[in-house]
């Protein structure tokens, strides 16, 4: 077996899917002739071409519990309204994704189309007012933000001001949590994971004071292996790894009281096909296949919210994956959602980074849809 086999082999096994269907989706994806989603198609369709996530054992996603990241709509919330029919700003948005059956909307910022109601920029104690009213004429729950993070550290007064600022309005807008859609630090260092740490405590008490849950976002390589011993590079920098991936040494150094973690599902299924092996303190190479679900089980209260997105395996872009919309690619959340459990805890939020089309304007609407229907019709087996 070369090295590709062995790396297809392992995201396969990881993964839970057959050899038979894994490898009609690498064929199928390298000769590019994965069919397309039939977008148009009526409801019942679109929930029935996701077939492993049917079934009548009980509902893995509670309805109240069914969220979207408004970054999947993020063309829909920035269109001009006068230009076009389609539902556009946040108001229409709101409308659109509560008759799709959405409960819950994600924030990705408070900006909007200037022509919209209430115009471009929402992100004040007003806009937020509006925008409460908003959901609750449509039946929405704002559950959390990608917003602002101070940068500095220690912490500026303008930098503070903002925070609370931020607080405020998740405050008005009746979040629960609010967090960031970036990792703690891009750096593979113990040292910059500890100050990391450092600087999200003293925002997690700023949080909590004001009765909000701090969070941070995951991408693929927040889970890859920290450099934290072997041979020092001409900086003086560790070269080589224990074992332990860096955000399960953020989790192991942070209080869970003050810091709570939302994990992108997806990501972190690109990070088990990209880090599966590291070179030891002693220079030998050994694997460890990262388990997502597995990490979540260990931490399962860190983790009040999920990203909900989907991809068909590309063993040639260097992911693994390709993004689609959510229930029509191969990673199992049949088995993910299961395996977590704490149905009425945690929030899955739908997204879609290329939903928005330059030449179907109403795709991304269209894949919201569809990403709702195979959320809700995801069983137990």
């Amino acid at each position: 077996m070369n090295d590709t086999q062995h790396t297809d082999e392992l995201l396969r096994r990881s993964l839970g899917i057959g050899r038979r269907r894994f490898l009609s989706t690498c064929t199928a994806v390298a000769a590019g002739a994965v069919a397309a989603p039939v977008f148009g198609a009526s409801p019942v369709h679109a929930a029935e071409t996701a077939a492993p996530a049917t079934g009548r054992g009980q509902q893995l996603v509670p309805a109240d519990k069914r969220g979207i990241i408004l970054y999947t709509v993020r063309d829909a919330t920035g269109r001009d309204p006068l230009s076009t029919a389609l539902p556009s700003g946040f108001r229409e948005v709101f409308q659109q994704l509560a008759r799709f059956g959405y409960r819950q909307v994600e924030f990705a910022g408070y900006g909007q189309h200037a022509n919209a109601p209430g115009g471009a920029n929402l992100e004040s104690v007003e806009g937020a007012r509006l925008l409460r009213s908003w959901l609750d004429e449509y039946g929405l729950r704002a559950q959390g933000n990608h917003g602002f993070i101070p940068g500095s550290w220690p912490l500026t007064s303008a930098d503070l001001d903002t925070f609370k600022k931020h607080l405020e309005i998740a405050n008005i807008l009746g979040m629960d949590h609010m967090g960031t859609g970036n990792d703690p630090t891009g750096s593979a260092y113990r040292a910059d994971w500890d100050a990391a740490a450092d600087k999200w405590h003293a925002l997690g008490e700023i949080a909590r004071a004001a009765g909000i849950k701090l969070y941070t976002h995951n991408h693929d390589a927040a889970y890859g292996f920290l450099l934290d011993g072997g041979p020092l590079d001409a900086q003086g920098r560790p070269t080589r790894s224990s074992g332990i991936r860096k955000l399960e040494y953020f989790l192991s150094i942070t209080d869970p009281k003050l810091i709570w973690l939302e994990m992108d599902i997806y990501w972190a299924h690109v990070a088990q096909y990209k880090f599966h092996t590291y070179t030891a303190h002693d220079g030998s190479t050994k694997e460890n296949v990262f388990d997502p679900a597995g990490l979540v089980e260990r931490h399962n209260k860190r983790y009040p919210l999920f990203h909900a997105k989907d991809g068909v395996v590309n063993a040639t872009n260097g992911q693994g994956y390709d993004m689609v919309p959510f229930g029509t690619g191969v990673i199992d959340y049949t088995t993910f959602f299961s395996r977590v459990g704490h149905r009425n805890y945690h929030n899955p939020m739908v997204e879609q980074d290329n939903a928005p089309s330059s030449t179907d304007l109403g795709q991304s609407l269209e894949h919201a849809r569809i990403g709702y229907q195979n959320l809700a019709a995801l069983r137990r087996r």
